[in-house]
């Protein structure tokens, strides 16, 4: 990636890639094939679950992806962008459909590869909770602290936290849904609010359709803190903003590796990969 493709803002790079400064007039770039994922899972030796919904939307050979809470999509979200241009879709009323019609065009002008910065690290085949385990390493593995640290988590995903432990980390979760994690663990749910005693930031691409990404980006670049994206909302967008606030991306675009037992992969951007924004 090149500064030329970073956004400074959220809004600004929207607004770049509107007007055609990055690639292709959005206006002539059609959504062929827009869908839903929607999952639960009870992983083996877990006391809880949890259940995903996400909207994707095909734009050539790329595709783009904004999770949602569950039930909260309306089911003519789907009929609105199939067939609809880029450009568009980035005036729709509803976020989600806004930042998964950004994810699919920066995908498919920006794919992951190493000239974007970007590092292929596969996924060996496994049970649900072995794929989940993998990733929640990789993903830790992008923070550089020492044990003792402590990390705002927001977007629980209880892997993620048990990574944290093995590297002898704190963390304070975060959710908008509240509750507790695996091991009883109050979830905050105000993110903003619990960033400043931390030591750094691993927070999900969520942020960007529920619009707390820019905030955090904001603490991160004032407080000079580690900001750690995981991200399969906007996994082509997030790695635009290394260098902006943004550290470190663990990238997974669609399928994600809760659709299949099988190898997969994740790409990974750590900010001092050539071309990685810094």
């Amino acid at each position: 990636m090149t500064t030329a493709t970073s956004g400074v803002s959220y809004d600004d790079l929207v607004d770049r890639v509107r007007a055609g400064a990055l690639g292709p007039d959005p206006a002539t770039q059609r959504i062929a094939v827009a869908f839903t994922t929607r999952q639960a899972v009870r992983h083996d030796g877990r006391g809880t679950g949890y259940r995903n919904e996400v909207l994707s939307l095909r734009l050539a050979e790329a595709v783009g992806s904004c999770a949602v809470e569950p039930g909260a999509l309306p089911d003519s979200a789907v009929e609105d962008c199939v067939g609809a241009d880029v450009a568009r879709l980035l005036e729709h009323p509803l976020p989600p459909v806004r930042v998964a019609a950004l994810d699919a065009y920066l995908m498919h002008l920006l794919p992951h590869t190493p000239a974007q910065g970007a590092s292929t690290l596969p996924v060996p085949a496994g049970s649900s909770l072995e794929k989940s385990r993998a990733r929640a390493q990789a993903v830790v593995g992008l923070l550089d602290l020492p044990p003792g640290a402590t990390v705002l988590v927001v977007g629980v995903v209880n892997s993620l936290l048990e990574a944290l432990r093995s590297r002898g980390l704190r963390y304070v979760p975060c959710d908008l849904k509240g509750g507790e994690t695996e091991w009883g663990e109050p979830v905050v749910t105000d993110a903003l609010a619990a960033a400043g005693p931390c030591d750094a930031l691993l927070v999900s691409g969520m942020t960007l359709g529920n619009g707390t990404f820019e905030p955090l980006r904001h603490h991160a670049l004032a407080h000079g803190k580690q900001l750690v994206m995981f991200a399969q909302t906007g996994s082509a967008v997030l790695p635009r903003f290394l260098g902006h606030g943004v550290s470190a991306v663990c990238a997974e675009p669609y399928p994600f590796f809760w659709l299949d037992g099988g190898p997969g992969v994740l790409h990974r951007y750590d900010g001092s990969c050539p071309g990685g924004g810094r």
